[in-house]
């Protein structure tokens, strides 16, 4: 719709210039033309008097320009002052009440501005601009019909205003009057010639109202005013396929494919019109024709294929078709960094990670300007758990990216996981700096909940708690520093009450989870607690799949305490066979013994 905000934009532009020089010398020909009529009355009677008459005259002048050149320089406050003291003097000063109108509207004060218009119309009802600044004020305090009247008035006054009825148009719309709004419209456009705005602005009306046919009767018009121009007739053609008219805008395409062959705006369109029928072999066959276009860059090519994948919805045959010709396009194309984006945006929505992150690496290589790309490189190698790679890529984001705390956060991780403790802490502190402002609070607990883990790596363990404590203080129920946190508490034989807090609400949010079942039995056993230790270790036990080498060893360990020494050497053994166990697994196997 043409806005009529933009119409007044375009106005009040009209007036800002006029503010100039221009406006100056428009503005006082008015009180200085009348003051002549006066001059010459008074001269007949009072001459002895008409020094000071004079006088007064230049001072009104002199306050008005002042006024003026306030509104010039944005400073509306003092103009109303001079303004105000040329109407004390002279109310009927048609220009100093349209100034002062004009001054409050500057200063966002429409109920006070307009009085001043009111007077300045009613002074000079010829004045179109004292009508387009009335007209203007009663939009503002949505007086539709008001203004509507001044802008009828003004077209009457002649030819001249025609461009006027576009703004009336737009006061016909915010009214609720769209046949009014097509009157005028129509009349602009048979003084003025065919408008193209005009023209899309009638045919939102006619959608609107759901009158397609006078719709496609105005995208008719726009093709006749161009002829040997496809552009207008693809965009009639997009116009009948949003309205399920899609073998009338086969019938288009075709219209416009005969005035240029080379046109893969058209091709989309006819791959998206036959996938809707379902004929899936002639999709292919246009979307190839795109991408077998030697004039088209294969990043236009990328974008057009990616839009189309949009549209494919969940439909599996056109997703597959659809990879392969990325696939293709990227092999035609290996040193185009939009192609390789595109073949990694299309595996990821196909869940292929690992060649979607194949692909983000390539076209981080080729051009390592993109963050998208190295978010989603990185955020794939944390999920692939591809530690060397998300370090070494990290280590290269930051070079491009310094400032991103995400990718500080992707950094510390890699580094925990090498157990380079230091280099974690240091990058995990940069990320909290750098996101202290985010809202994502997921995030801030993440980086909290890895430098308790950091610390701990370092010795650290007063930081390390700190780190630990101000997660469960917005977070009780993280599992993460539930579990970490209570364990390294056991370990240090430290506040072992708050560390069996800890690990037996871990287990009772998840009551078969082996390694949080290990964990707690192992706080239970460093509290001397041998047989529930024992309890809990066998219900870790109970899930084969996820017992590891360390719970077969605590299990017997707490075996050995309970005094079963030949079943604690049983799972000494099997806990060597299993592996990850503890450096002191062979000592216990060699001497029987704790």
């Amino acid at each position: 719709m043409i806005s009529l905000s933009l119409s007044y934009k375009s106005r009040r532009l009209f007036i800002g210039l006029m503010g100039s020089l221009g406006l100056l010398l428009w503005l006082m020909a008015l009180p200085v033309s009348a003051q002549r009529k006066r001059d010459k009355a008074e001269a007949a009677v009072e001459k002895p008097n008409s020094a000071s008459t004079t006088t007064a005259r230049i001072d009104e002048e002199t306050q008005f320009t002042e006024g003026v050149r306030y509104l010039m320089t944005d400073e509306p406050t003092k103009a109303i002052t001079q303004f105000a003291k040329v109407l004390q003097k002279d109310p009927n000063n048609a220009a100093a009440q349209y100034s002062t109108a004009s001054a409050y509207l500057k200063s966002g004060k429409t109920a006070e501005a307009i009085p001043f218009a009111t007077k300045a119309h009613s002074l000079d009802v010829n004045n179109k601009f004292y009508s387009l600044l009335l007209a203007e004020l009663y939009v503002k305090q949505k007086r539709y019909g008001e203004a509507e009247q001044l802008y009828e008035a003004l077209l009457k006054k002649g030819p001249e205003n025609a461009e006027y009825g576009v703004e009336l148009a737009a006061i016909y719309l915010f009214n609720d009057k769209p046949d009014k709004a097509l009157d005028a419209y129509t009349k602009v456009e048979r003084d003025m010639g065919l408008n193209e705005e005009i023209t899309r602005q009638k045919q939102r009306i006619y959608l609107k109202q759901n009158k397609i046919d006078k719709a496609v009767e105005e995208a008719e018009k726009l093709v006749a005013s161009e002829p040997s121009d496809p552009d207008y007739l693809l965009e009639g053609a997009e116009l009948l396929i949003a309205n399920d008219r899609t073998d009338q805008a086969i019938n288009w395409i075709d219209r416009a494919l005969k005035l240029s062959s080379d046109l893969p705006q058209a091709h989309v369109l006819l791959a998206d019109i036959y996938r809707k029928k379902g004929d899936m072999d002639r999709v292919s066959k246009e979307l190839n024709q795109v991408l077998a276009n030697p004039n088209l860059e294969a990043g236009l090519k990328a974008r057009i294929l990616s839009s189309y994948m949009g549209m494919t919805g969940s439909n599996a045959t056109a997703q597959k078709d659809a990879l392969g010709m990325a696939q293709n396009l990227a092999k035609t194309s290996p040193n185009d960094p939009k192609t390789q984006v595109m073949l990694a945006d299309l595996l990821m929505q196909q869940g292929k990670k690992t060649e979607s992150r194949d692909a983000y690496a390539k076209a981080a290589r080729l051009d390592g300007s993109i963050y998208e790309v190295w978010s989603a490189l990185l955020q794939l190698d944390l999920e692939l758990n591809q530690v060397d790679s998300l370090l070494a890529h990290s280590d290269k984001a930051l070079e491009v990216f310094p400032t991103q705390g995400l990718f500080w956060y992707f950094n510390g991780s890699a580094n925990l996981y090498k157990r380079k403790y230091q280099q974690a802490v240091d990058a995990f502190e940069e990320s909290q700096k750098l996101l202290a402002t985010s809202a994502n609070n997921e995030l801030k607990r993440g980086i909290d909940a890895q430098l308790g883990d950091a610390y701990n790596g370092l010795g650290d363990h007063a930081k390390s708690d700190e780190a630990y404590e101000a997660v469960l203080k917005v977070d009780p129920l993280n599992d993460h520093v539930l579990n970490n946190y209570s364990y390294f508490l056991s370990l240090r034989k430290e506040n072992l009450p708050r560390a069996l807090q800890l690990a037996q609400k871990l287990v009772e949010r998840n009551p078969t989870n082996a390694t949080y079942l290990d964990t707690y039995a192992w706080v239970l056993y460093i509290s001397k607690d041998y047989a529930k230790a024992k309890q809990y270790l066998e219900k870790a036990l109970a899930d084969p799949a996820n017992v590891s080498g360390t719970i077969i060893e605590h299990y017997g360990d707490a075996l050995y305490q309970l005094g079963e020494h030949d079943k604690a050497m049983e799972q000494w053994k099997q806990a060597k066979t299993k592996g990850g166990a503890s450096p002191d697994l062979d000592k216990k196997i060699a001497s029987g013994k704790m």
